[in-house]
């Protein structure tokens, strides 16, 4: 079957999930449940739309289908951030209190954290994007040990309000930030663009880039930055997805059995935007909020990541 129309098909199947989320046995005020469900919405096509174009524009650059720019620390800095708050001035602090300075701090400071680390690792050519992601490990297993330590010492109460931040939630979104996330995605879209026509040649790798005539690490540094932006504002709006962008990446990558990444892009934001709408709807109808959709998807992607683990031990 033709690419254009495997992507049509899951438009298809995107859209009729969103309807479903949309109008599935209202009840009472129509006008108050689609609100109520708009605002769901939109935070899950954002979300998705974030993971999805993030997570393939990093394995295009690390060269590597296992790997997701969760490497880089970003979901740890953002769990770091929230314990420090609470341990240090408690849950009822205008910046966990109020969603929306909660919102801007952390999406921020993420965003300020990616152009301090990439403006000094690029600060010279030549690096590696290897040497990048260790620097990425790092950070992160600190940033996690930091905030671990924390939780361990903070009173048990002001602990659940932490353990409530370390998993995706769409239950309770903010509809006050939902414009400001899209405008920076938007933003980030924009910033992409002037980058997109060297991304087919990228997956090439860094030395036949180059020969290409690609300037590869000015590009990588953008693109890192790009990146860090996107995942920024997906954690910052609903927190951690932990494998969500491994899923939609390889699975639109095994669908299309192509890089072109116009179509990659196109198929990982409607498999993430469609398995988003119908997993939260799993959780509302069929599991009654028993769970939450990141630790199905968690659950799921972590079987996946082994089974890719499988796949390629016994290709080499």
């Amino acid at each position: 079957m033709n690419n254009k129309w495997k992507i049509t098909i899951l438009a298809v199947l995107a859209a009729l999930a969103c309807l479903l989320f949309l109008f599935y046995q209202i009840r009472g005020s129509w006008a108050f449940v689609l609100e109520e469900r708009g605002v769901k919405l939109a935070a899950m096509v954002l979300t998705g739309t974030a993971i999805a174009i993030s997570t393939v524009i990093f394995q295009t650059l690390s060269q590597n289908r296992i790997l997701t720019p969760g490497i880089m620390g970003l979901d740890s800095l953002y769990m770091l951030f929230q314990t420090i708050i609470i341990f240090f001035a408690g849950s009822g602090n205008a910046l966990i209190a109020d969603k929306n300075i909660n919102f801007m701090a952390s999406l921020l400071l993420m965003i300020a954290f990616s152009f301090v680390l990439y403006g000094i690792l690029f600060a010279r050519e030549g690096v590696s994007i290897y040497f990048i992601l260790l620097i990425g490990i790092v950070f992160g297993t600190l940033f996690q040990s930091g905030a671990s330590f924390m939780q361990m010492l903070i009173n048990p109460n002001e602990f659940l309000i932490v353990q409530g931040k370390m998993f995706a939630s769409f239950n309770a979104v903010n509809d006050s930030v939902l414009l400001l996330a899209a405008i920076v995605l938007v933003l980030s879209l924009i910033y992409l663009s002037f980058f997109y026509k060297y991304l087919d040649v990228l997956i090439l790798g860094r030395d036949q880039a180059i020969n290409l005539g690609v300037p590869y690490y000015t590009l990588a540094r953008h693109l890192l930055i790009i990146v860090s932006m996107m995942v920024s504002v997906a954690t910052a709006l609903v927190g951690p997805v932990t494998f969500l962008g491994l899923l939609v990446a390889n699975l639109a990558m095994q669908l299309l059995g192509t890089w072109r990444h116009s179509q990659l892009f196109a198929a990982s934001t409607l498999i993430s935007i469609a398995a988003l709408v119908f997993g939260q709807w799993i959780v509302e109808r069929i599991l009654t909020f028993s769970t939450t959709l990141s630790v199905m998807i968690n659950f799921i992607g972590g079987i996946y990541f082994i089974y890719l683990l499988m796949k390629e031990r016994s290709h080499a």
